[in-house]
């Protein structure tokens, strides 16, 4: 009853943060608001978005192809369409229930390949840390491009002038006892949850070991620089669809990627707090906030869209076809 109870709130709390989120939006639009809003969907040039729309297919299709490397390492030789096919329904369902997908992509691949369940897992935790790695990439450039802004954007909120050295010491050091306790219970305590957050961690460890340890290690890294270089085009590229868009900084392009990833997370695929996160840096930059806002929907509906259809179509046909090649 409570794992039922915990698996529905999994579903709903992330949907209903994202319809909070319009709601928070739209309510206090004006009938002007709404008129800008729609002009802008009319002024977008629509075949940036379908560029970005290729841009994301292909990083998909390169992802498919990344994970081949690590299952062939442990000796199995999977097919690339059952591999596409199986990525793009764990998009899919991800728009439904939230992080849903790597356990349906992963029990896709090991119904039509014949893969043990598990070992699919821990392939996909190896290729999850890399994703990890370059988005911890990403979030450290924002913070080096946005230095100077982040400060300045504190200075007037009078944080510095509010912090002492006194203050600032007893926050280290509350940091430093917090991080030794934690350690200490992560290494000793027998409760439950840290018990599954020590096999979790020992995962992230052998999946990073898997990665480093294979021999086709430096493709499968070559295949990770290569997906976040079409994410980040296939984000860039819809800068270009609205006049008042398309003079942003390579320091708002970049942090608009990256919020609008981060948020993308929070709720199903990103509705509601997608367009609002866009928008949100998109004004730093002098950018109306309705045309941003408009901007972000825009983009945000083209890229489900696109995992939608490719994954209704991937639902039908990785049946079908590995139907066929059973009969061969």
């Amino acid at each position: 009853m409570q794992k039922n109870f915990i698996a529905i709130l999994k579903i709903i709390l992330p949907l209903g943060l994202g319809l909070f989120l319009i709601w928070l939006v739209f309510k206090d639009l004006t009938d002007k608001d709404i008129t800008e809003i729609k002009a802008s969907f009319n002024e977008i040039n629509y075949s940036f978005l379908i560029l970005s729309v290729i841009f994301g297919i292909i990083s998909h299709l390169s992802r498919a192809w990344r994970w081949k490397y690590p299952l062939n390492h442990l000796g199995y030789q999977p097919k690339l369409h059952n591999s596409f096919f199986s990525t793009m329904i764990g998009y899919f369902a991800n728009l439904g229930i939230p992080r849903s997908g790597e356990l349906l992509r992963c029990g896709v691949m090991s119904k039509y390949e014949n893969i043990p369940f598990n070992k699919l897992v821990g392939t996909v935790i190896a290729e999850r840390m890399a994703d990890l790695l370059v988005l911890c990439g990403f979030i450290a450039m924002v913070f080096f491009l946005q230095f100077e802004m982040l400060t300045n954007y504190f200075r007037e909120l009078g944080f510095f002038k509010q912090i002492s050295f006194t203050k600032m010491f007893i926050l280290g050091t509350a940091f430093f006892v917090v991080v030794i306790v934690s350690y200490l219970l992560l290494k000793r305590s027998k409760h439950s949850f840290f018990e599954k957050l020590r096999k979790f961690l020992s995962g992230i460890k052998q999946g990073l070991i898997a990665i480093l340890t294979m021999p086709n290690r430096g493709k499968f890294i070559l295949h990770t620089i290569f997906i976040w270089a079409m994410y980040f085009l296939m984000f860039y590229i819809t800068i270009f669809s609205l006049p008042e868009v398309e003079t942003l900084p390579i320091s708002g392009i970049v942090t608009a990627f990256v919020l609008g990833g981060i948020s993308i997370a929070a709720t199903n695929g990103g509705i509601g707090a997608y367009p609002l996160a866009i928008s949100s840096v998109l004004t730093l930059y002098g950018v109306d906030h309705n045309v941003g806002y408009a901007f972000g929907w825009a983009t945000w509906i083209a890229q489900t869209a696109m995992i939608v259809i490719v994954g209704l179509i991937s639902l039908v046909l990785v049946p079908k076809l590995n139907e066929k090649t059973s009969e061969l």
